[in-house]
Formats: C-alpha cells, structure tokens, sequence
C-alpha cells in the first residue's frame, strides 16, 4: 500500500473540487506501457481528464471513444475526428453488449465504476470486451471520517470486496491501494467541496439538522479518499493482451 497522499489546503477553485480525480488519472496512465492503441475504450470519461493524460504521455490511437451519464461532462471532453464521445450508462446491459460486440484494444476506467448499480454484473460483461484493462476505483475507506461520524454506512464496496468483484472476471497483473488525504480551511469547505466534487459521501441522507451537527462535530480538517488501481486482463477466450 501507498503512503498517504497529502494535499494542502489551497484557494477553492474548480481545479481544486477535481484533485483527486486528476491525481488519480495521471497515477493510472503511468502503469499504462507508451505505445500505440488502435482503439481505446474509457468508460465514465467525464470532461476528458484520461484522454490528457494518455496524450500527455504520448499513448498513441487511432480511436478514442468516451462513455459517460453527464451530457454537461461530454460536453467539456475534448473533440478532434478521432474522439468520439456518447451518453451512456456502464451498468446499461444493452450498451455492454453493443461494446462487447466491437474489437477494442484498451479498456479504461478511473474514479467511476465504483458507481455501478451491480459491479459484478458490469464487470461480467466489462470482460467480454476481450481488452486489457485499467481501472481506479474508489472504495469505501473514502470520506471514513466523516461516516463514522454521522452513523453512515459508506454508499460504495470497501477494498476486499472491490477486489475480489475484479478477480471474478480478470487475472490480475497489478494491484494498488492507495490513500489521499484533502486539507480544508473549516469543515463549511469540506461540505462544498463534497457537494461539487462528484464524489458522494452520502451525506443526502442526513436531514438540515443533522447535516448541522456533523459539522460541528466533524472532528478533523481533512477528507479521507480510498482507491483501488486493479490492471489485468479478461478470464474469456477472446482476451487480447
């Protein structure tokens, strides 16, 4: 495991409410090998923070297609002819059978899967895309401090069973758990940072008072984040590597 990741606090900006998603991109595409990729696949693509690290690496393609649930997200990825962006839902049966039904050469996902209604299910035909993958995935260990504090259960998998949902459907080659931690100024900025962020804590949950009371008591100036970085290929006959 990695150490702790530390971030200073710093003035709020949109570069500051996608930190992490940044910091997490630019970690995933260094375990990527520079080389040409006919065809890319990055699924949960938001506003293209994958797609400049590839480039920024000098990973080269044919073909960049972007999936992602937020039309405003794809509207903010960048376009050239070779990039093509779509709406769409991972956890879609229908569009993971359309994916599975093309050849694609690099699978790629980073700070979204974990948001699949059914992981196992979206991993099952994530697989029979037959491509080597990458994928960053937060998991529970995310925002603990703040659920121990308010009584919640964490809405997404812990590591284990994050882990074990990967090895069901791909043989790992490398495996990482990595830790960040996000300083703030007072917790009425963590609570901004959560609500613009993307990265639900579940605090939708608690009600006006409650909310009020976690941020009284909230007793640290930081949030927790948890990721899992997982590359392997697909247990299918038609795995390319």
């Amino acid at each position: 495991m990695k150490a702790v990741r530390e971030f200073d606090r710093f003035a709020a900006s949109y570069a500051k409410t996608n930190i992490i998603q940044r910091q997490v991109a630019e970690y995933l595409v260094s375990w990527i090998e520079e080389r040409e990729y006919p065809r890319i696949l990055d699924l949960g693509c938001g506003s293209g923070e994958v797609y400049r690290r590839l480039r920024a690496k000098g990973i080269g393609f044919d073909e960049f297609w972007g999936v992602d649930l937020s039309e405003e997200m794809l509207r903010k990825h960048p376009k050239d002819r070779r990039i093509h962006c779509r709406l769409g839902d991972f956890s879609d049966a229908s569009l993971l059978d359309e994916l599975a039904s093309q050849t694609w050469d690099l699978l790629l996902s980073s700070s979204a899967l974990q948001w699949s209604s059914d992981l196992d299910r979206t991993l099952s035909g994530l697989s029979r895309i037959g491509a080597p993958a990458y994928f960053a995935l937060f998991t529970a260990g995310t925002f603990r401090t703040l659920h121990r504090t308010a009584g919640l259960d964490s809405p997404i998998l812990d590591f284990p069973h994050t882990f074990e949902a990967l090895r069901r459907h791909y043989r790992p080659r490398k495996a990482e758990r990595v830790k960040y931690r996000l300083h703030f100024d007072s917790t009425r900025e963590i609570f901004a940072y959560i609500k613009k962020s993307g990265v639900s804590g579940g605090e939708a949950r608690l009600s006006y008072r409650q909310t009020k009371r976690l941020m009284r008591e909230y007793p640290v100036d930081y949030l927790e984040f948890e990721l899992l970085f997982f590359s392997g290929s697909p247990k299918t006959a038609f795995s390319r590597s």
